[in-house]
């Protein structure tokens, strides 16, 4: 099962990783304990202090960075929906502000900033706003799509400081979903050699490691021996965890693990979703993450690259 709903080309681009990153204690303050305060939302957007990151269509403005306006800009007056980012270390808060899709400039030409989705921000903003971009893209997508009641269809109120919606009709509170997804490096049995595939809708240009979303009632274990037997035809042992990525496309939080082959020479692609299966050695893993070919591989950004240079690395 590919994970995400589409499969971004890789790029070649760095970013400081955003698990590293909340793994050293620089983690988005999401000050949970304000979300219940129904006049928190009021509250901030009076705040002179306050910062707004304004998301349309999985979309940040960035000038020469990332760009937070003040709650009282006139550029907020469109707004369709407001959310509780978090807190600056100041104390003061960070908004969210969904907006419809609308052209690069602003009708009147005041504000025209270079409106960018998850990849291309990433690379160019620091550790810290490259989390807030991901939570900022993240709820700005719930917030978009989940207007209406699933179990009943009725329309859903917003509480909670945006991250939950109240059904009025049958009293069911709901939640930002995110979806769990495993992402394996896969060595061979001498760990000397690594295993990529090639996903069709890559067309071959990329190599990467395997990944796919957990099932109902399965563990993230359960899903790495899984997928690795339905998409390559490998079963593994030794499996162990890595790190993790949260990755909005739409709602995806990949967990990465590397694991070792039991007998390497029974891969193979499953023809459909990953077309190629390539044993790559260490030379060329190294040749490749220095760009020079066989095989093109995941930019810096994601935690495919991760897993790769870490198994490089070893």
């Amino acid at each position: 099962m590919t994970v995400p709903e589409t499969v971004p080309e890789p790029s070649a681009v760095g970013v400081a990783p955003l698990a590293d990153a909340a793994s050293e204690g620089a983690s988005l303050d999401r000050a949970a304990e304000w979300r219940d305060d129904p006049q928190t939302l009021p509250r901030l957007r009076a705040d002179p202090r306050t910062r707004v990151l304004v998301v349309r269509e999985r979309r940040v403005p960035l000038g020469d960075g990332l760009i937070l306006v003040p709650a009282d800009d006139a550029v907020l007056a469109r707004t369709r929906e407001w959310a509780l980012l978090g807190r600056r270390p100041d104390g003061s808060g960070l908004l969210l502000a969904l907006q419809e899709p609308e052209d690069d400039t602003d009708a009147d030409g005041s504000w025209a900033p270079r409106w960018s989705d998850l990849r291309e921000a990433l690379p160019l903003v620091d550790a810290a706003d490259g989390e807030l971009v991901v939570a900022a893209i993240a709820l700005a997508g719930w917030l978009r799509d989940a207007g209406f009641c699933p179990a009943c269809g009725s329309p859903a109120e917003l509480r909670q400081s945006g991250w939950s919606r109240h059904c009025g009709s049958c009293g069911r509170e709901h939640f930002p979903r995110t979806d769990p997804a495993v992402i394996v490096a896969v060595q061979s049995a001498d760990g000397e050699r690594l295993l990529l595939g090639a996903n069709a809708q890559w067309k071959g240009r990329f190599y990467s490691c395997f990944a796919g979303f957990v099932e109902a009632g399965e563990a993230l274990e359960s899903t790495v021996h899984r997928e690795l037997f339905e998409e390559a035809g490998v079963r593994v042992r030794d499996v162990t965890y890595f790190s993790s990525q949260p990755w909005p496309f739409p709602r995806s939080l990949m967990v990465g693990f590397h694991a070792t082959a039991v007998d390497d020479a029974e891969v193979h692609g499953d023809g459909e979703e990953i077309i190629d299966v390539r044993w790559l050695s260490r030379a060329e893993i190294g040749s490749a993450l220095a760009g020079d070919g066989p095989v093109g591989l995941p930019g810096e950004a994601s935690i495919a690259h991760r897993l790769i240079v870490d198994w490089y690395r070893r």
